[in-house]
């Protein structure tokens, strides 16, 4: 295994990164790892080959990270392509792009002064009841990755699935988890650990846990965005930030409210059912629907005209800082502390959520979109089958609450 060296350096506030010719210097901690102060999320990869891993698009992506020193991807066991992982068979496979792509990568440029960060994920299932199950999904995990520790594990959620509720069995097996986690650790497989989607008094039972093992739990990956400091996310984040326990935030776009690309202007413009350039996100009929009353709003739960104030004023941000709507909103969570962890396909994808780094909104201007936020009178709860608090496991839906 290459031994890492750390080249990254802090940044003022208000300098510039570019995409090309100069590597990202703009970082944060997590546990004892340096990585770029926005993450690669992997959750929408998907390979063109059903039998073989093939995604050119997804080779540029990761071949431009590693090339910038922006190569920090978060994935996870139970990530996988689309029709694989619709058919129960996704399991691992994007770990094993993500060990392809920066291998090829790695071949064509030769190494570089800092290595790849990779983040994983252990899935709580009903039939892991063991520490030595922790382990032995891990195991398989660093050998998806094709390394011999790795960087950041995590639990992917609270142990929720329970199949056999209504006979009682219920019991969570959180605790247990966690000593897998230490396991983990303790055997040398893991530099630092981590969960998501606890809440402050779970990520503080669980700290305190790891602490009599003598391991540091270095995050907690939530749902988190300009739109999504409800339900007590942004209790999470301060919770997290007096333990000293770093906040990943997925969901930092809102599925893509957050861009512009789903406003009402965006969408009038637009037939949704024949336009390509929405639907090629890939997003479902479900999802769409849900996506256009935030955008629109519905009279109801959403006022009319939806987001479209608080766009307006990011909007305004970023025409003054000459950056793009998404670049504000991802910053906007940097500026709050946390790393957000954008789902990324493409090389442009990640020239666009670069341009987010190496320079921090001012107080006012967060306040400014606080503000404008929370007039509004909504928070982003998710859209389609996609949740910010709940999961559907195939029986039916199940829930979690970050309190």
């Amino acid at each position: 295994m290459v031994a890492r060296t750390e080249a990254y350096v802090a940044v003022q506030p208000e300098s510039r990164t570019l995409f090309k010719g100069k590597a990202i210097t703009d970082t944060a901690q997590i546990g004892d790892l340096v990585v770029p102060s926005v993450g690669i999320g992997t959750i929408s990869w998907s390979s063109n080959n059903f039998f073989n891993i093939e995604n050119d698009d997804l080779q540029e992506l990761v071949t431009e990270a590693y090339d910038n020193n922006a190569a920090f991807f978060d994935t996870a066991e139970r990530y996988g392509s689309h029709t694989k992982t619709a058919l129960g068979m996704g399991y691992g496979e994007t770990e094993r792009m993500t060990r392809k792509f920066l291998l090829e990568a790695r071949e064509s440029l030769g190494e570089r002064p800092v290595s790849p960060v990779v983040a994983s994920k252990f899935t709580p299932l009903p039939w892991r009841t063991t520490v030595e199950s922790v382990v032995e999904a891990c195991e398989q995990s660093r050998k998806n990755l094709g390394v011999e520790q790795i960087d950041l594990y995590q639990i992917h959620m609270p142990d929720i699935v329970k199949p056999f509720r209504f006979l009682g069995t219920d019991k969570a097996n959180d605790e247990i988890y966690w000593d897998g986690l230490a396991e983990c650790y303790h055997r040398g497989l893991v530099k630092n650990v981590g969960v998501c989607n606890y809440g402050p008094t779970l990520v503080a039972r669980c700290q305190e846990a790891l602490a009599k093992r003598g391991v540091p739990l270095a995050s907690n990956q939530i749902a988190y965005s300009l739109l999504g400091r409800h339900n007590g996310a942004q209790e999470t984040v301060d919770k997290c930030s007096e333990l000293g326990v770093k906040v990943l935030a997925y969901y930092p776009y809102a599925m893509g409210l957050l861009t512009g690309k789903y406003s009402a202007e965006a969408l009038e413009l637009s037939d949704i059912a024949s336009d390509t350039s929405l639907r090629k996100f890939k997003k479902s009929g479900l999802e769409m629907k849900d996506l256009e009353r935030y955008a629109k709003g519905d009279g109801s739960i959403v006022p009319a005209g939806g987001i479209s104030p608080l766009i307006v004023t990011m909007a305004s941000i970023a025409e003054s800082r000459g950056k793009t709507v998404s670049q504000v909103a991802l910053n906007y969570i940097m500026s709050k502390g946390a790393i957000p962890i954008p789902g990324c396909r493409t090389a442009s994808q990640l020239k666009d959520n670069l341009g987010a780094t190496g320079w921090r909104l001012t107080d006012t201007e967060v306040a400014m979109l606080e503000l404008e936020a929370d007039k509004l009178g909504f928070g982003f709860d998710g859209a389609g089958f996609k949740r910010t608090s709940e999961k559907f496991v195939g029986y039916g839906i199940e829930k979690w609450s970050l309190d």
